[in-house]
């Protein structure tokens, strides 16, 4: 066990061993404290992802996904020795489905690919939430950002509409980000924006703004999040990292935040 030098010869892992929890935790601290060591901070992750399964439909039109064995366990107890098996599984899927990511490459031919994405603007970015549920208005506009800094930030839109996931309406009358509201986070500098609804444009408007404005910024969207009612509107760090896959612009995520 390592211990630090402005930390006693009492704190050994045999010495802690020896003393009930809560005299341990406060002689730590008492010489965290000595040495002037940064306090211990308590960390939570928080899942911003849906599950994806056999069957699942994300975007309405789009193909379910076929999850199977390529490989059963019974399949494969043949090929190695008794006791010992293995799973090797297979999916056939749409690149849009589940909690998933767009890169530039989905709009524009010559934008970015999964595999070009720098990792700076996909993980451990400062994250911001923007509280956009309960209004009554699907179009999400810049009276609701005014208030944000976004620059350098995963600006992330909780609108509440998850709690429709894997239900009729959650295709119809969804909310999304106005053109206004798509060029302020562009012109803002946000290095990602995520959301948890059906589409971050509105599906009647086949333009695709939002798409078009921060795509063309070269600002990766992620969409059909979820969970972001469990994180604060700030201070935290936000993850969603693609399969780095040539000549793809969409793919599923496993979107995640570290809170302190």
């Amino acid at each position: 066990m390592f211990v630090h030098p402005g930390v006693n010869a009492w704190a050994t892992e045999k010495s802690f061993k020896l003393r009930p929890p809560h005299l341990v935790s406060a002689r730590l601290t008492y010489h965290r404290r000595a040495a002037k060591l940064p306090p211990v901070m308590s960390r939570r992750n928080i899942d911003l992802s849906h599950v994806i399964e056999d069957g699942l439909i994300t975007y309405k039109g789009l193909p379910a996904p076929i999850i199977c064995d390529f490989l059963s366990r019974e399949q494969s107890r043949k090929h190695y020795a008794p006791g010992t098996e293995f799973q090797i599984g297979k999916i056939e899927m749409v690149a849009n489905t589940g909690t998933y990511l767009d890169s530039p490459f989905h709009r524009y031919e010559h934008g970015k690919d999964l595999s070009e994405l720098e990792l700076t603007s996909l993980a451990n970015l400062e994250g911001k939430v923007v509280r956009a549920n309960g209004d009554g208005r699907s179009a999400i506009d810049t009276a609701a950002l005014n208030e944000i800094d976004a620059a350098g930030k995963a600006v992330l839109i909780h609108t509440g509409w998850a709690a429709h996931w894997r239900t009729d309406q959650y295709f119809e009358g969804h909310p999304f980000l106005t053109k206004d509201a798509a060029q302020f986070l562009a012109d803002e500098g946000a290095a990602l924006v995520g959301i948890d609804s059906y589409n971050i444009d509105d599906t009647a408007d086949l333009a695709r703004p939002a798409h078009s404005i921060l795509l063309g910024a070269g600002i990766p969207i992620v969409e059909h999040m979820c969970n972001l009612e469990q994180l604060p509107d700030n201070g935290f760090r936000f993850f969603a990292v693609p399969v780095k896959v040539k000549g793809m612009g969409t793919f599923p995520v496993r979107a995640f935040a570290i809170v302190e």
